[in-house]
């Protein structure tokens, strides 16, 4: 089995929508660390479980310096983004997600 990690940092803005009163219902910024897990049984035609430039891209490229609201149909947890970063990259069976220094959730396939 093959693996690799890609680690990026991601500046986003989200508001929580909750059943109880939070300031996480205002709109708030953090400078937000995905870190993608991904495998592979075997490499593709470039010798690669999956190019990181192309999960920069479809992670970085989509949500950097973005509204999370604007984007995701879902509410924008790290529990939540952490589950659609594992649906919407190739081969990615884990990702993390850091929101500051002691808040951190993960979704593992």
């Amino acid at each position: 089995m093959f693996y690799v990690k890609k680690r990026m940092e991601i500046a986003g803005a989200h508001s929580l929508k909750l059943c109880y009163q939070s300031k996480c219902e205002n709109l708030h910024g953090h400078n937000w660390i995905i870190t993608v897990f991904c495998k592979s049984e075997t490499l593709n035609e470039n010798g690669m479980v999956v190019d990181f430039a192309d999960i920069k891209k479809d992670i970085h490229g989509m949500l950097d310096h973005k509204n999370l609201n604007e984007i995701f149909e879902f509410n924008p947890t790290a529990e939540n983004i952490a589950e659609w970063v594992v649906n919407n990259v190739r081969n990615c069976y884990r990702a993390e997600v850091t929101e500051s220094e002691n808040n951190w959730a993960s979704y593992e396939m």
